[in-house]
């Protein structure tokens, strides 16, 4: 589901029925020490996600190794990957990619269903509640608002490694498209906030992509490296009288 909404060059590892994705899943002694204490909840979502992790890692060709989360919860990858991790009810995902193919990435799974009420006064800006309010008349089967949490975190994700900050639900405007068949589509994240440098440039906004389907909703947002745009050359003067 979330490979769809990412570039070809990034590895996805996906697991359903996180019950029977977390059986034979030893932890590595430094990711043991975060969960000692974690209730069996928090310590399957924590093992199976990892597992997925371990998984996109050796389809990279890369020896597996702890994951162990550092400031505000980030996942610290080996040298020369960048990814994102997710999981909710019943689902877990790992998204990498080597950090030459791509500057960073933010994957978010929810459960399609309605937020909890009070939620999205405390995330969505005033243009954003317009704009779901217009695609909930439009496309009525789909959850927009649970949608647009999910965007969020993704944005966040794939913000903070470039960062190192907090990113404020309010410091990102986020506008959806949908595609045809109203069940995925893109998204943009315009930044509110001065953005990260990427390569010497200033990032405004994020692209991204989003899906509904099995029960959940999923957002996936990527940076690239900036393109630089070339100039055709011309002969000089010297170069024609030859």
């Amino acid at each position: 589901m979330i490979e769809e909404l990412l570039p070809g060059s990034v590895v996805v590892v996906e697991a359903y029925a996180s019950d029977a994705a977390a059986e034979g899943i030893e932890l590595y002694p430094e990711e043991e020490a975060v969960v000692a204490r974690a209730v069996a909840k928090r310590r399957r979502e924590f093992t199976v996600v990892r597992a997925c992790a371990r998984r996109a890692m050796e389809k990279l060709g890369v020896e597996p190794r702890a994951i162990v989360p550092g400031e505000r919860g980030a996942p610290g990858w080996p040298d020369g990957l960048t990814g994102s991790m997710t999981h909710c009810d019943g689902y877990a995902a790992a998204a990498l990619v080597r950090s030459a193919d791509l500057a960073s990435l933010g994957i978010d799974a929810e459960p399609h269903d309605v937020l909890p009420e009070g939620v999205l006064t405390a995330i969505a800006l005033p243009a954003e509640e317009a704009r779901l309010r217009r695609l909930t008349a439009e496309h009525p089967s789909v959850h927009w608002d649970r949608l647009l949490f999910s965007a969020k975190e993704s944005v966040y994700k794939a913000w903070f490694p470039l960062t190192g900050r907090w990113l404020d639900f309010s410091e990102a405007d986020i506008e959806v498209s949908v595609d045809p068949a109203g069940r995925s589509g893109g998204l943009r994240a315009e930044l509110l906030v001065p953005g990260p440098v990427v390569d010497g440039r200033s990032v405004a906004a994020f692209d991204g992509r989003w899906a509904v389907g099995r029960g959940l909703v999923a957002t996936a947002v990527s940076v690239p490296f900036p393109t630089f745009p070339t100039f055709p050359t011309f002969p000089t003067e010297n170069e024609d009288a030859r």
